[in-house]
């Protein structure tokens, strides 16, 4: 590798944080190493309304930026963990997982009422099938609405009155200063969050030793457990996004407890599993905890949701 460096990401202003905030530690780790991005307009981008999965699911905010990998047009792509799909482009892999934000959701509304004390009918926006039916088993009486958009658009079309309040990862609304703006953090037990939610990725090229072991440098133990967990669980139930999915890990010392959660959007239907296992073995506690949610009936709605 050269003392240059590209980093690859999409242009909304959160991943331009996370993409700013990268380089900012390498460039700390490493005096001299130039580091610059290159805007990338993903799918997930220009479908601006309804839902993912009916576009081709979360390959839509990953693969056009997997692409520049792959050409070499840029060296590096930072992601939200929670958009990237199990299975990565060819010869790519993550180096590392830094330091993870804050997994859970947070309730933004224009009265600054929590959930409980919206009025019944209040409408409550989210384009993520995991909250939708955390939301109806949270609050039957509510309007679920979809509401696509970058933060900053979410958060306008709350304050407009498009909709009465939305659903936003802490993650996001902290990084773009925005915690203020939170009328509600929903504990694990309310709203288990989605996997990888908090957490960034750096992908690379396999190939790319030199880069990757300068990412190593980033990486945390904490944060690469639980990802491992999650996303094994991920990998394992290969759920596609038209089915609500949660996982959450939680590192206790030296011993790491995962919990799920599979349903149908309407709430009609939900299955939860959790196990404790050694954070030495995180993936195979992720495994384990998919294969008994598959053995519950998880396979029949994967099977009818797609």
């Amino acid at each position: 590798m050269s003392e240059r460096i590209v980093i690859g990401t999409r242009g909304s202003a959160l991943a331009r944080w996370q993409a700013d905030h990268i380089g900012e530690a390498l460039r700390a780790g490493n005096p001299g190493l130039v580091v610059e991005q290159e805007i990338i307009v993903t799918e997930g981008d220009r479908r601006s309304s309804g839902l993912l999965a009916d576009f081709g699911g979360k390959g839509l905010w990953v693969d056009e930026i997997e692409r520049a990998l792959t050409e070499r047009r840029v060296d590096l792509a930072v992601h939200s963990l929670k958009d990237v799909p199990a299975g990565l482009a060819a010869g790519l892999g993550i180096a590392a997982i830094p330091r993870r934000a804050s997994p859970r959701d947070a309730l933004v509304s224009r009265s600054g009422a929590g959930l409980a004390a919206l009025p019944a009918g209040a409408r409550v926006g989210t384009s993520s099938l995991r909250r939708v039916l955390q939301l109806r088993l949270l609050r039957p009486d509510i309007e679920v609405e979809i509401l696509r958009g970058n933060v900053d658009t979410r958060l306008r079309k709350v304050s407009e009155g498009v909709v009465d309040a939305a659903v936003l990862a802490v993650a996001g609304l902290t990084r773009l200063g925005h915690a203020a703006r939170i009328t509600e953090e929903f504990t694990p037990e309310q709203m288990l969050p989605a996997i990888g939610q908090g957490a960034l990725a750096l992908e690379t090229r396999n190939d790319d030793e030199r880069l990757r072991r300068l990412c190593r440098g980033l990486g945390d133990a904490e944060a690469e457990a639980t990802v491992a967990a999650e996303r094994a669980l991920l990998a394992a139930l290969e759920a596609g996004c038209r089915t609500p999915l949660a996982g959450h890990a939680e590192v206790r010392g030296q011993r790491l407890v995962l919990r799920a959660l599979v349903g149908r959007p309407d709430g009609s239907e939900v299955l939860r599993e959790s196990l404790e296992g050694d954070m030495s073995e995180a993936a195979a506690v992720g495994a384990e905890v998919a294969r008994r949610l598959l053995a519950r009936g998880a396979d029949r709605i994967l099977a009818e949701l797609g």
